[in-house]
């Protein structure tokens, strides 16, 4: 794995995940306690990465900040993180404040706790989060903030919700799609009579997450992200977790809800039968010019620990791709590698080489060690016709290998995102449509 480089990273860093977590939850002013410039830098660098979802209330570049100069860093910032909280609460409107604290500040010792205890003293609603960008990526920061939010925001519930679940996983704006995927991991569990709590959706309320403790099972759609917030869920209020695969398509999302209702005792089975049914009715009509303009493709996919394993499970089982690579581009220790190699094996039915490599330009190097172009004898086996499933930075890779392209995983530049989401039975039906339209866009 390439361990040190800073051209064209896919993620930022701690900091960065846990603002776009917080500006993404509604009713919530961030209010950034690091030094000039951090939160520009996210609005630009980030959220342009993200479909162009680069505005909000309070934030990108309305967000509160301290910005903290060479006097904070000598004699403190305690005092400048006060006057900006008390400025803030005359002029910025919400139910929920969150100070979330950047590398200077954690570096020369801030104690933050003991400023926003003045202010919860006299009623306030306001919490904060130890997010130095130090600590990791944009997906550490979005673990760090639930955690926070967890264990002293979220109120203890007297009883539980049977059919209520809660949903973490997926990190708003570093997966550009996540309002869309949100919304069809709601609507998918709902058909089934499971209503889910999803946080971040244009019609979620703060409450939500205020009185999530409610629910009865909390649903983590991925093997590595929201794993940690999930556990402390656990520890803190006593609600079970499992982790299932971003579901995509009508194979995964049977898989999800079999599950999901299976924890919770419910009998999902006629309702999956009936979306499967209307599923393959949709993608009954394009057999014919799936067969004969020969639709089929290998295929090389590159993104986050999420949208690899989905992805490259959806293309070979639901649209009758020949995926050869999977790459991963976010940061994982040797354990949560195996996690997704497990999930990743589990029910696929192609071969694929999965590799572990945060610089997603060496995608074309590691295609090249595993393709044998002259495994069938005289015959050359090209890579063709070919389809790369990645992100912006993978067009030139594709024009490379003479394949076609699409960006669905972090940064999108080339793309407008508003609601456009993967997830469920309806989602998976989306991308075989962007995927095919691809193909035959130049006619």
């Amino acid at each position: 794995m390439a361990e040190h480089f800073i051209e064209r990273p896919r993620y930022s860093c701690a900091l960065g995940g846990a603002f776009f977590t917080s500006t993404a939850l509604p009713e919530t002013v961030s209010i950034v306690h690091s030094g000039s410039g951090c939160a520009g830098s996210f609005a630009w660098g980030q959220n342009g990465g993200s479909g162009c979802q680069v505005s909000g209330h309070c934030a990108a570049l309305a967000a509160a900040g301290t910005n903290v100069q060479e006097h904070e860093v000598v004699f403190g910032g305690e005092d400048r993180l006060k006057e900006e909280i008390e400025g803030t609460l005359k002029v910025l409107d919400g139910k929920l404040y969150l100070v979330l604290t950047g590398c200077v500040t954690e570096i020369i010792g801030d104690d933050v706790n003991a400023v926003i205890n003045e202010f919860k003293e006299v009623g306030v609603e306001i919490a904060a989060a130890l997010t130095g960008g130090f600590k990791g990526s944009s997906y550490k920061g979005y673990d760090i903030v639930l955690k926070a939010l967890i264990k002293d925001f979220v109120k203890p519930a007297q009883e539980k919700i049977p059919n209520r679940v809660n949903i973490f996983g997926i990190v708003p704006f570093v997966d550009p799609f996540w309002r869309g995927n949100l919304e069809g991991i709601r609507d998918l569990l709902r058909g089934a009579g499971i209503e889910a709590n999803v946080f971040f959706t244009p019609d979620s309320k703060l409450a939500d997450l205020e009185y999530s403790a409610s629910a009865s099972l909390n649903v983590v759609v991925s093997g590595v992200y929201g794993i940690d917030p999930a556990a402390e869920f656990e520890r803190i209020h006593k609600t079970p977790y499992t982790s299932l695969p971003l579901p995509i398509g009508a194979a995964a999302s049977a898989s999800f809800v079999r599950a999901v209702s299976s924890a919770l005792g419910i009998d999902s089975e006629s309702y999956i039968e009936s979306e499967t049914e209307k599923y393959y009715k949709y993608l009954e009509l394009l057999t014919d010019c799936y067969t004969d303009l020969d639709f089929q493709r290998y295929a090389l996919v590159v993104g986050d620990s999420n949208y690899s394993v989905a992805v490259t499970k959806f293309l070979a089982n639901e649209v009758g791709w020949v995926p050869v690579l999977a790459q991963c581009t976010d940061i994982l220790t040797p354990e949560e590698q195996d996690r997704i190699k497990e999930l990743l094996a589990d029910g696929i039915t192609s071969d694929v080489h999965v590799v572990f490599d945060t610089d997603g330009s060496q995608s074309a190097v590691h295609l090249k060690e595993i393709w044998d172009e002259n495994r069938h004898g005289v015959y050359a086996n090209t890579f063709s016709p070919a389809f790369v499933a990645g992100s912006s930075l993978e067009r030139a890779t594709a024009e490379q290998l003479g394949a076609g392209h699409l960006s669905i995983s972090f940064p999108v530049s080339n793309r407008v995102i508003i609601n456009r989401g993967y997830t469920g039975f309806k989602g998976g039906l989306t991308l075989s449509e962007d995927l095919l339209s691809v193909l035959v866009s130049p006619r």
